[in-house]
């Protein structure tokens, strides 16, 4: 991997922990409209959880939460917050340089999801093949 790569790799996810730890003011904010501080706690869930929905083994499709599923749901976040509540966040988030704090129950959750798509799974394939 070239120095170049490395770097925009590096500029990006500093970026993206800005715009991370945006959301998290965004939440504690009590003018952000409900729906957006629901899809910022579910981002931030999944960002600070342990537990990837893509496993990081697989070759790259593991790269594809911190590529596209990460933006998506920030995208999503900012889309439903008005312009200026989203600005400020923003702004406070890149003058703090402050950390995300652990969401434990983030991490269960995505285990939970990964328990109820495995059982989706073996109910399909009893289903199929079972009788």
């Amino acid at each position: 991997m070239s120095k170049l790569t490395r770097l925009v790799r590096t500029a990006d996810k500093a970026r993206l922990a800005t715009y991370l730890i945006a959301l998290w003011k965004l939440f504690q904010h009590p003018e952000t409209p409900r729906l957006a501080k629901c899809v910022a706690v579910a981002v931030l869930a999944y960002a600070v959880s342990p537990i990837d929905l893509i496993p990081d083994f697989i070759p790259v499709l593991g790269q594809l939460d911190d590529l596209v599923l990460l933006p998506l749901g920030v995208a999503l976040a900012v889309k439903l917050t008005p312009r200026p509540l989203w600005e400020a966040r923003l702004r406070e988030a890149e003058a703090t340089r402050s950390k995300l704090p652990r969401i434990l129950w983030g991490a269960g959750l995505i285990v939970l999801l990964w328990l109820v798509l495995f059982g989706l799974f073996l109910w399909w394939v009893a289903g199929r093949f079972g009788g």
